[in-house]
């Protein structure tokens, strides 16, 4: 009853929240709430909740600081001579543009932090998406996607935890898998140029020389990072990475008939004219600019990723202090520190907020017993046949278990029983092990991992259209990921 049960309130709130029939933290907190009474253990409700959110508050704080220390660095141009040389290759081609955010995703993830890949990732590509009226669900997917490959880094979290659970070394799991995951980011990078070739037909040609259209902006819109008091941005930012004149996007060549292509697909194209307000993103002018401290922030930036390598301190710790160097030394007078969190407090509460309204259902899924009946379940539905192909039976349940569990509750929960059934029949645990990660490309837009809302919430996407854009795909590149580690014989 309780596995019934348990993917009866993922369905719940899967579908509600694609059919935007509720908001991402309400459902997150009221759905499980009512699993909760349902299963009989409403009186632990409470109990639950608490534990769910002492296990995540150290997530909360790490990305609370994490967006405060990364938006001051953007901020004062960090991350500028990067940004400048991938938007320099997109020019105003919607095609080059999603390739080029691909390729800025994978870059940035190299750090091992999801919520610094879209933040640097959506501050420097939204300006152009909203100007030339393309897909923002299309930057959102892509851009998950590309992180999902490189969230296999040994220190991006995965690895380490499925090394830890079945006790092997890390650099067994990841160095064979580099060709599979390879073939995997070649995959993103080749879907990113057919989505873009979509988005060309779709839009047309463009250039950056006529003149903005002006848009009311909703009033609950989420503050993009770099955006701040003062921060003079628009025709600016997008002239300086393309190359191009000064204005708005028009279409010079018309669409395909194709047009209906994606906003069938997404719910959300994204596709209308912006105001110069909304371009808040890399302006080269902006007052925030620190140009003589740029390699302050950059060895800072470096021995912060350094010491997180290195485990010096816990994550939370590290971005609290490294957020209060940076604020000193960048802004040393106390009104434009407090300028420069005001600019970024946004997307600190939306964030920590989804983080601890997804505590409410991961502590229920966890306290009422219903992940473990789930997993339990799939395990013993494996055919006694298949014992054979262990391997290849937990990377495709690492796909579906990923996406509705935690990372922690897969590795530690689930892999070291499809491990255990592996040995049985012969199949090693460093084999288990590095199929087990072929799933992270799913799981980067999973409605439980909290960078997934960083995402989102700057790109100003729909939850509900951004899973039902990128489930499909992300799928199909984790199942290339796991066809490449069969091929070479790595799984």
């Amino acid at each position: 009853m309780l596995t019934i049960l348990g993917f009866a309130m993922i369905a719940t709130f899967l579908v509600l929240i694609m059919m935007k029939k509720m908001s991402p933290i309400a459902a997150l907190v009221l759905i499980p709430a009512l699993f909760c009474v349902i299963v009989g253990k409403g009186a632990h409700l409470g109990d639950y909740v608490i534990d769910g959110v002492s296990s995540l508050a150290p997530t909360a704080a790490m990305l609370m600081f994490a967006i405060v220390y990364f938006g001051v660095m953007i901020d004062v141009g960090l991350f500028d001579p990067i940004v400048r040389a991938i938007l320099k290759f997109c020019k105003a081609d919607p095609m080059r543009i999603v390739v080029g955010t691909a390729l800025l995703a994978a870059i940035v993830s190299l750090d091992g932090d999801g919520s610094t890949t879209f933040m640097i990732t959506v501050s420097a590509m939204y300006p152009l998406y909203k100007r030339l009226k393309m897909s923002l669900v299309v930057m959102t997917g892509v851009a998950a996607m590309a992180n999902g490959v490189m969230n296999t880094l040994p220190w991006g979290g995965p690895t380490a935890r499925a090394a830890t659970a079945l006790k092997v070394d890390a650099t067994d799991i990841f160095v064979p898998m580099i060709p599979a995951l390879a073939v995997g980011l070649v995959a993103v990078v080749v879907l990113a140029y057919v989505l873009g070739l979509r988005e060309r037909r779709r839009v047309g040609t463009l250039s950056l020389d006529g003149a903005p259209v002006r848009e009311p902006e909703p009033e609950n819109e989420t503050v993009l990072v770099g955006a701040g008091a003062g921060v003079a941005s628009g025709v600016s930012g997008a002239r300086a990475g393309a190359g191009a004149g000064a204005g708005g996007a028009r279409g010079v060549v018309g669409g395909s008939g194709e047009a209906g292509d994606l906003d069938a697909e997404s719910g959300n194209d994204g596709s209308g004219d912006a105001s110069d307000d909304d371009f808040k993103g890399l302006d080269p002018n902006r007052p925030t600019l620190r140009p003589k401290l740029y390699w302050f922030n950059a060895l800072l930036t470096v021995a912060l990723l350094t010491a997180m390598i290195m485990e010096l301190l816990p994550i939370p710790v590290l971005f609290l202090i490294g957020a209060a160097l940076a604020l000193t030394v960048n802004f040393p007078h106390i009104p434009d520190q407090k300028a420069r969190i005001a600019a970024h407090a946004d997307n600190v509460l939306n964030v920590s907020g989804m983080v601890f309204a997804a505590a409410v259902f991961t502590g229920v899924l966890t306290g009422t017993g219903m992940v473990d009946h789930m997993a339990n379940w799939l395990v013993d539905t494996i055919p006694d046949g298949m014992g054979g192909q262990m391997g290849l039976v937990t990377g495709l349940l690492s796909l579906p278990l990923t996406y509705f569990m935690s990372n922690d509750g897969f590795y530690f929960g689930v892999l070291p029983v499809l491990a255990e059934a592996g040995q049985a029949h012969g199949v090693s645990s460093l084999e288990i092990a590095r199929a087990s990660i072929v799933g992270q490309p799913l799981h980067m837009s999973s409605p439980l991992v909290p960078a997934v809302y960083v995402l989102v919430g700057m790109a100003k996407v729909e939850f509900g259209d951004h899973t039902r854009f990128v489930v499909k795909w992300a799928v199909l590149t984790s199942l290339v990921i796991l066809a490449a580690g069969i091929l070479f014989g790595i799984i």
